[in-house]
């Protein structure tokens, strides 16, 4: 029997991501640096004001409050009328030194035996759905609001959008697990203020499917199909939505997780990304985990994979490693016995993790928005500044577990 399954989807704008965005935008700034910084920085935004808080071991020294400015600025909260305004909001921080109860079960002389920086575990997901191995739901509902981003900077088309945003999209699935239609798609959108209500929602809906819709569907030539009159639309559903952003609500580092992964699809261990230094394995190992996944999949070992690792704070090797194929196995072998292969390929200590991935470099901001998977490698220049205004040009690579670069090692070991 088919079945619907639904993942949604937040912008830049959205509170909780201005929080992300940030964090990581500091992370960034103290790795630029100092690479062997550790830091945990959480953000909390409101109406006029942020907050930073977190523990630091770092040589770097930072201007915090111009760092989240220009981030908040950059999103596109700029003027007044927004409550919240990168130039004119309070930024205080109470940043503060790492405690060395942490620090000594992560730091090691030797670096190879650097131990995990807490316990939890950590999972992967990928499947056959889409061309960067990622749920079909989540991907149109990120590419939604990432084009109505771009719309909202054109400011040509449409020129009332405001930052906030979310989407949600609903597909159907049929009894092969195969997605077969569109079944709803959700838009809520921050907006300049209307003088009549009805006259808004008319003009928002009809520039969303106008506008916005075709620009996704071009996207998706293999779905296009799904783009059609039989979708149902819930355009700003509540109504009026002028008042968003920080101002409309809290934001918090670390909020949405599932948006930041994959969209309800496979699993989430709980611990958020942003605002981590790499020695946290619920950011590094996320990242490995996503890294084996896909690299499984594009090797044909099976359609659909979830991997799972799992750690102790201060040890080094991972608990274990657990492998469900959701029997789209390719291979003849059980689970168990494609997650001892796994072991074998892919070295899972923090160490191994964060130097097969570069993650001692400034890296993160690109990840804060839209989520941290399905977006391609690429090798970018990146500018830093000191407090007192002296530049640091940083050339780094993004995006380094989206890699399919263990795809022969994968098909030795798999005899394929």
């Amino acid at each position: 029997m088919s079945y619907l399954f639904t993942s949604e989807s937040v912008s830049e704008g959205h509170p909780d991501k201005v929080a992300d965005q940030i964090s990581d935008a500091l992370i960034d700034n103290f790795l630029a640096f100092d690479p062997d910084s550790k830091v945990a920085c959480e953000t909390l935004v409101t109406t006029g004001q942020v907050f930073l808080a977190g523990e630091v071991k770092s040589k770097a020294y930072l201007d915090v409050q111009k760092i989240a400015r220009d981030v908040i600025n950059k999103i596109g909260y700029t003027k007044g009328a927004y409550m919240f305004d990168g130039n004119s909001c309070s930024v205080l921080s109470a940043i503060h030194e790492q405690s060395p109860d942490i620090n000594q079960g992560v730091d090691r002389e030797n670096k190879q035996l650097q131990g995990a920086g807490d316990q939890g575990m950590m999972f992967g997901y990928a499947t056959i759905e889409t061309d960067n191995y990622m749920p079909l739901t989540l991907d149109i509902a990120n590419a939604l609001l990432i084009e109505l981003a771009a719309i909202r900077r054109e400011n040509t088309q449409i020129q009332y959008l405001r930052p906030d945003a979310k989407s949600q999209v609903t597909l159907e699935y049929n009894d092969d697990n195969q997605p077969i239609r569109i079944d709803a798609i959700v838009i809520s959108t921050q907006h300049d203020d209307f003088d009549e209500e009805k006259a808004m929602l008319d003009k928002i809906r009809e520039d969303i499917i106008q506008v916005l819709i075709p620009r996704v569907k071009a996207k998706y030539p293999k779905y296009s199909h799904f783009f059609n009159v039989e979708i149902k639309y819930h355009i700003n559903p509540t109504g009026k939505f002028v008042i968003g952003g920080p101002h409309g609500d809290t934001g918090l580092t670390g909020r949405k997780i599932i948006v930041d992964t994959y969209g309800g699809k496979g699993a989430h261990g709980g611990g958020a990304f942003s605002g981590k230094d790499p020695s946290k394995v619920d950011r590094s190992a996320a990242y490995a985990t996503r890294h084996i996944a896909k690299n499984l999949v594009a090797a044909g070992v099976c359609d659909e994979v979830l991997v799972q690792v799992s750690y102790a704070i201060g040890v080094a090797q991972p608990m274990g490693i657990y492998v469900n194929t959701y029997g789209t196995a390719k291979v003849s072998m059980h689970d168990g016995e494609i997650a001892e292969k796994v072991s074998a390929i892919f070295d899972m200590t923090p160490y191994a993790i964060e130097t097969r991935f570069k993650l001692r470099n400034p890296i993160y901001a690109e990840t804060a928005a839209y989520g941290h998977f399905g977006k391609a490698s690429q090798t970018v220049t990146k500018s830093f500044f000191t407090p007192n205004g002296e530049e640091t040009k940083v050339e780094v690579e993004l995006f380094t577990w989206e890699k399919l670069d263990y795809l022969e090692q994968v098909k030795e070991a798999f005899g394929l």
